[in-house]
């Protein structure tokens, strides 16, 4: 016995449903009935909504054959499937008879209603609708992200985009200070082989992090103020003698310029790598006239500005004083505080107790002195003329075992301000007492 799916279990029903499915198949020969229920959109009277297990049941439509064998149709597995999609509806005409009459045996007939398939897409079409509809509603727009209004959200987000164009280069801004340091002993030797422990800089008395450290040569750009006023008649032979020791020390990758004065500054020669061709210039200047030093410097720091190498020095070869200059003294400090230029001078000083000195030739070695602490250099006295060749090497010597200190200022105002920069010593044990030398500061960038 074959029980339907949607039937009530009840043996005597079950029996008259089956024999009334047998006289209407002789009826029609070879026919099959399809046995379904439809879906609607909405319950009509005498509608009855399914439950989900009832759904189940009745998506598995029947399909009856000669022999009243069951065969589930490929429809009913599709149908088994969307009937998850929307709900099942049964429903059903009232009884044609009343229960016992002859022809209806107590049963309801169920028609077959439609297409299950259109029912769907109608459903779903008015879904989408009603979704569409209330969509406003059901997702209200979000309010733009206001940054102010953010709590606990610690990573700034106020840095303004930049947008850069096809071929354009980036620069990025690296504020790292960069600090020359010479160390020499009590016998003015120079002292190698120290660590990055063994410094300690402070930026307007207050300590920085030294992130970079170097002891390494590089090439330098370097100038020479060669002095050819008339007080150097009678020692101009060894001062160009000490010129030409000086550049004996140079690297292949370093880079001269010379500027010869008397009453004025001249640029003798403008940047090369020929020692040669800077001495031959050097040899055919006369000695005459009075002396303008502090145009000669303004002149030799202005050319510096053409540099190529990172590290720069002045070489000031010199008797000292200045009697014959358009700029002052406080310029020529001026210029050298915001250029990152290293002085260095060779005073070719006269004996104190020569009554030829004038006032401006007494004041020379405290004005190069001046000039030359500011950028971490020195000035060598010399007294004897045969010290020269020597002094000039000593100096050449210095630019090349230097320590550089590099850290990023605390700081990080852009106000355009004087700072001041020291330099202090954590000597290794068992050393004398040691000698620092270094910038005494810069001007902080204006933006």
């Amino acid at each position: 016995m074959t029980t339907c799916p949607c039937g009530t279990g009840n043996d005597s029903n079950a029996g008259k449903v089956a024999k009334g499915s047998a006289n209407k198949s002789a009826a029609k020969a070879d026919a099959t009935t399809l046995e379904t229920y439809a879906t609607f959109p909405g319950p009509r009277p005498n509608h009855k909504i399914l439950g989900p297990r009832q759904r189940q049941q009745n998506c598995a439509s029947i399909l009856r054959n000669k022999t009243g064998q069951d065969q589930v149709s490929t429809l009913s597995r599709t149908s088994f499937f969307l009937s998850y999609l929307c709900p099942v509806i049964e429903f059903g005409h009232r009884p044609r008879g009343r229960p016992g009459e002859p022809g209806n045996g107590g049963a309801v007939k169920r028609e077959i209603t439609g297409i299950r398939v259109v029912c769907i897409r109608l459903t779903l079409l008015a879904l989408c609708l009603f979704l569409a509809a209330t969509s406003s509603t059901a997702f209200p727009q979000l309010a733009p992200d206001d940054p102010s209004t953010r709590k606990g959200d610690d990573v700034k987000h106020d840095t303004p985009g930049v947008t850069v164009k096809p071929g354009r280069l980036l620069h990025s801004d690296v504020s790292l200070a960069l600090v020359n340091v010479t160390v020499t002993d009590p016998y003015n030797r120079l002292v190698t082989g120290l660590e990055p422990d063994n410094f300690r800089v402070f930026e307007d008395n207050v300590e920085q992090e030294v992130e970079t450290f170097s002891s390494e040569d590089v090439p330098i750009s370097i100038g020479v103020i060669f002095d050819v006023s008339g007080s150097m008649g009678n020692k101009v032979g060894k001062a160009r003698e000490a010129a030409v020791q000086f550049f004996k020390t140079a690297n292949t990758a370093d880079e001269f310029f010379l500027v010869s004065f008397n009453e004025r500054a001249e640029l003798t020669s403008e940047f090369t790598n020929s020692v040669e061709d800077l001495q031959n210039r050097m040899m055919l200047t006369p000695t005459k006239g009075r002396t303008a030093l502090l145009d000669a410097i303004y002149l030799g720091l202005s050319q510096m500005r053409g540099a190529k190498n990172a590290k720069r020095a002045l070489l000031i070869i010199s008797d000292g004083g200045d009697n014959h200059s358009r700029y002052n003294e406080n310029d020529v400090k001026r210029l050298v505080k915001e250029a990152d230029t290293q002085l260095y001078a060779i005073g070719i000083f006269d004996p104190l107790g020569y009554r030829g000195r004038t006032p401006e030739e007494l004041n020379g070695p405290s004005l190069l002195t001046d000039v030359t602490d500011l950028t971490g250099g020195r000035v060598f006295s010399v007294e004897r003329l045969e010290d020269l060749p020597d002094i000039a090497t000593k100096i050449g010597m210095e630019l090349r075992n230097q320590y550089v200190l590099g850290y990023r200022p605390s700081n990080k105002a852009h106000d355009a301000r004087w700072r001041k920069v020291k330099v202090k010593l954590r000597p290794p044990r068992g050393l004398p007492p040691l000698t620092v030398y270094s910038k005494t500061g810069y001007y902080a960038p204006s933006h």
